[in-house]
């Protein structure tokens, strides 16, 4: 049998986190191999060096596992990940991370400009986000206003239990959800319980099926 290379081995091993867990090898230096997932992205590129303040730079300084929280100010959303160093001939030559997206940090509202200010706004009563002009709308049971997060923050902050991804322009509340509806290509039409109707994309309809187990 012919040897298997890391690439297709590693494309195998995120199958089994494919829509939670992004993968990550690097070198000593650089990365080597990334494969983002639905739900975390830190856009990545295989040749981008290891940057001092991520969970690889922590692996591979100490030697160690590490795994940990880490801050938006390093790509530009917060993760969670954990990184184990490998070694080659006896020698350290790089590590493999796990990253999975931060989770809610007991935030319960959502804050949108309203005309006269802001107006926090309880996540059970947020229908949908969208992404509109440039500006995330937020759609309420009774407002609608304007957040000055983008749909991927979002994506980190509100609660997964509730909150899915559905679009690159939508994240919906499943709870406020009627029925949802077949269409072309396999995609679906959501009937909300407002009368609004949202797509899901054919990128998220594999992704959107699993977590409503449909």
């Amino acid at each position: 049998m012919e040897k298997i290379t890391p690439g297709p081995l590693l494309d195998v091993m995120g199958e089994l986190f494919s829509d939670e867990v992004s993968i990550v090898v690097s070198n000593m230096e650089e990365y080597t191999y990334y494969r983002p997932s639905k739900r975390i992205d830190l856009k990545i590129k295989p040749g981008d060096k290891v940057r001092e303040g991520t969970i690889a730079h922590k692996a591979l300084t100490t030697g160690q596992k590490a795994s940990e929280f880490i801050n938006r100010e390093v790509f530009g959303v917060p993760y969670h990940g954990m990184a184990v160093p490998f070694e080659e001939d006896g020698e350290l030559a790089g590590c493999v991370m796990a990253i999975y997206p931060a989770y809610t940090e007991g935030k319960s509202v959502v804050t949108v400009k309203s005309p006269d200010g802001w107006k926090p706004i309880p996540f059970t009563d947020v229908r949908y986000l969208e992404v509109k002009d440039r500006k995330t709308h937020v759609h309420a049971a009774d407002f609608s206003g304007t957040n000055k997060n983008s749909l991927q923050e979002f994506e980190y902050l509100l609660p997964r239990d509730s909150f899915i991804r559905c679009h690159r322009s939508f994240i919906v509340n499943v709870h406020h959800i009627e029925e949802i509806h077949p269409d072309t290509h396999s995609t679906f039409v959501l009937a909300m319980d407002n009368g609004d109707r949202l797509p899901v994309s054919q990128s998220y309809s594999s992704y959107f099926r699993k977590l409503l187990g449909f």
